[in-house]
């Protein structure tokens, strides 16, 4: 099995910044992929920024050249960090972890952008 577990989230102006963490722990063998994903009211879950086991990334164009994903394979973390936040940048931000065979959730971080 494995945990996620997001922190880092909070209330930030407009323009402001923040930085996300997501720690993995368990049986963590062949990532094939890891990822942010986020939720805001009354809409559906999208991808923000996604890492593959290769290093390479992608991100949604909302957020290109404003949010950076890295990972620190040592200690099993993923971050990401957002700068000139937006009001629309305003959602729960969940981790993703996905193996071959299944994908992983975390339990979800709260960003709130204030104008």
């Amino acid at each position: 099995q494995v945990q996620l577990v997001e922190s880092g989230g909070g209330l930030v102006q407009a323009g402001g910044s923040l930085i996300l963490s997501c720690a993995a722990s368990g049986s963590i063998f062949s990532i094939y992929s890891m990822g942010w994903y986020r939720q805001a009211p009354g809409k559906q879950r999208e991808p923000v920024a996604v890492i593959n086991s290769g290093g390479n990334t992608n991100y949604a164009d909302s957020v290109k050249g404003r949010f950076t994903i890295s990972r620190d394979n040592a200690k099993n973390t993923m971050y990401l960090q957002m700068n000139s936040l937006k009001p629309e940048d305003t959602a729960v931000y969940y981790c993703n972890l996905s193996t071959k065979v299944r994908s992983y959730w975390g339990q979800g971080t709260q960003v709130t952008v204030s104008s």
